[in-house]
């Protein structure tokens, strides 16, 4: 009976639901996000966010540019703002007519395209530099010669097929959202490169209600898998700053965390089984039982492997009931040695909450600088807050730093841990700043990934690094990095100060995440992308040297090949070469990742 009873649960919650993409939905190709949002400066010199899908859209943001101008000694002048020559010029696709006919003879011509534009967006991820490239330069010089749009797993074992006979290259493709220059195509390969493109293979393909899995197609975007499965309450839990991009096969090709993972855990934990399609043909289990101990498990070399070793096409994850209470709390330190010793005490108690992030006093000032216009009310209470804090408990504004919180679970656990939180808080000097703000503070990451492109325009560059380090080593890696940075600027003499921030992310009984943002003024510079990467491999290489690792949840992509030999052994190198030679022996997957 209850076997009965779980076919039928099963078989009901089985649908093959196509996720059907608005208007409103539209992705931009050349900068961030969806077309609808975007910041533009007004007559007054404010800021102001377009659209009206984040907490900062439609208001008015006065702060924000004269504190950029204070901070880094520069003049934001619309007068000096750089003219976007987008698109760039195209290359021309190298794919032959004898092959497009043989492709043509497997798949529907709806499947295939040429179209420049889509070609352009399918060969880059998100960097500063190829968001420079494509926007104030010349372009790239390589791109995929061809689009394939894969509509199940058969398709994608027959395109490799065809990739073997043809002499192609094949380069996987999910939500482009990749720091890592993952995408970008090697100038010296001659074969034709195909982006396999995993947009139409994005659906739910079952849900176990009894077993609490369900399987996901690769192609999947983080806010449908969110929408889809809070339909029918649950949560996947996932929660990376890319979520409304992101696809479930880019999570596991790029061994990535979520902003939750405390409470629901990284990719490779959510993760029971996958398939994959390698040169060698579909690589799949028998089961997925919840463990097993099965010699070596193909399986865990997939994470992390960045479209080196085949095609990811499905998942089996765990999924959670969704919580029965969500709160978001922030607490205000003194000092940011004050909030990493809460961090670090909180770390090691039963009572994390979903997700605990700490700003240093740079970006607790630049997300005060992001507040809106107050007025009556608001306005009144926010100086009274500040008073508080300031005057009466004496924290000084340039040092003072932030934690966000968000509890998830039912109403006695988030109680438990509410009291866990305060008391060691209370121990290392913090105060409670407010559930708005700790919702504030955690929602405002998804608006302010469209700030780096509008400053990009008006001369200033900066990007997002991360590693992980172990809690005693904390404090002094940041202050290292910071040191490192400003020398280098210095030295360079570019144009008024840099700005470099960090926060912890993610937090483990061993260590942290620590992630830095970095921006410079690039007026009058020669070469400006090229300037920034320097600097930011100059500030990884101090990364390594105060003992961090080469990245936490980014990955490597190609524009941190360069450190390899410094994190592991001249042997352990060598062996990833022979794995690759193993799994994909034709090199059809010359992603060079």
């Amino acid at each position: 009976m209850k076997k009965k009873l779980h076919h039928l649960i099963l078989k009901r919650l089985n649908h093959k639901k196509k996720t059907t993409v608005v208007p409103d939905q539209i992705e931009h190709h050349s900068v961030w996000g969806f077309k609808d949002s975007f910041f533009e400066l007004t007559n007054q010199r404010a800021l102001i966010m377009r659209g009206q899908r984040y907490a900062l859209s439609g208001q008015e943001l006065p702060n924000i540019v004269p504190w950029i101008e204070n901070l880094m000694k520069i003049k934001l002048a619309p007068s000096k703002a750089l003219t976007p020559n987008y698109p760039p010029q195209i290359p021309a696709s190298r794919l032959s007519s004898e092959c497009m006919a043989a492709l043509l003879k497997k798949f529907e011509p709806e499947q295939l395209t040429s179209d420049p534009l889509l070609r352009l967006r399918n060969g880059h991820g998100q960097t500063q530099g190829e968001m420079y490239a494509i926007n104030y330069k010349n372009g790239i010089s390589r791109i995929p010669d061809l689009i394939f749009y894969p509509k199940n797993e058969q398709d994608i074992i027959d395109i490799v097929a065809i990739a073997k006979t043809q002499n192609l290259v094949l380069i996987p493709k999910g939500g482009g959202t990749n720091v890592t220059e993952a995408l970008k195509c090697p100038e010296n390969e001659l074969r034709c490169i195909v982006s396999v493109d995993m947009k139409l293979m994005n659906k739910i393909l079952w849900v176990d209600v009894i077993n609490r899995t369900a399987c996901i197609q690769a192609g999947a975007v983080g806010r449908h898998i969110v929408s889809e499965l809070a339909d029918q309450g649950f949560t996947l839990g996932h929660e990376p700053d890319s979520i409304e991009f992101s696809t479930m096969g880019g999570w596991i090709a790029t061994n990535a965390s979520g902003m939750k993972k405390n409470k629901y855990g990284n990719i490779e934990n959510i993760v029971l089984d996958l398939n994959i399609v390698s040169s060698q043909g579909l690589i799949t289990w028998s089961n997925h039982a919840p463990r097993e101990s099965i010699g070596i498990d193909l399986r865990r070399m997939v994470f992390g492997s960045e479209g080196n070793l085949g095609i990811v096409t499905q998942a089996i994850v765990k999924i959670e009931k969704l919580p029965q209470m969500q709160k978001y709390a922030s607490i205000v330190f003194p000092d940011f040695e004050c909030g990493v010793q809460f961090m670090y005490e909180l770390s090691q108690s039963n009572q994390l909450p979903a997700s605990v992030r700490l700003v240093d006093n740079p970006q607790f000032q630049f997300g005060q600088a992001l507040k809106p216009k107050s007025e009556s009310v608001k306005a009144l209470k926010s100086k009274a807050e500040k008073f508080y804090v300031t005057q009466l408990k004496g924290f000084i504004v340039d040092s003072i730093c932030a934690c966000t919180v968000v509890y998830e679970g039912t109403s006695r656990e988030v109680e438990i841990q509410e009291k866990v939180i305060s008391a060691i808080a209370e121990k290392h000097q913090g105060i409670d700043g407010g559930s708005e703000n700790g919702k504030r503070g955690y929602q405002l990451t998804f608006g302010i990934a469209y700030i780096r492109d509008f400053i990009m325009k008006h001369n200033i560059i900066a990007e997002s690094f991360e590693t992980s380090v172990p809690w005693s080593k904390v404090v002094t890696l940041c202050d290292r990095v910071k040191r490192r940075v400003m020398s280098e600027h210095l030295q360079r003499k570019l144009p008024g100060l840099p700005f470099l921030s960090c926060r912890v992310t993610q937090i483990y009984p061993t260590g942290v995440c620590i992630y830095f943002y970095l921006g410079i003024s690039t007026e009058g510079v020669e070469n400006p992308s090229d300037v920034f990467t320097e600097i930011e491999h100059i500030a990884r290489q101090e990364i390594l040297d105060a003992g961090g690792s080469l990245s936490h949840h980014h990955g490597i992509g190609k524009i941190r090949q360069n450190f390899m030999p410094q994190i592991m052994s001249s042997g352990a190198y060598d062996m990833l070469g022979e794995i690759k030679k193993i799994w994909d022996p034709s090199d059809v997957f010359a992603v060079r990742n």
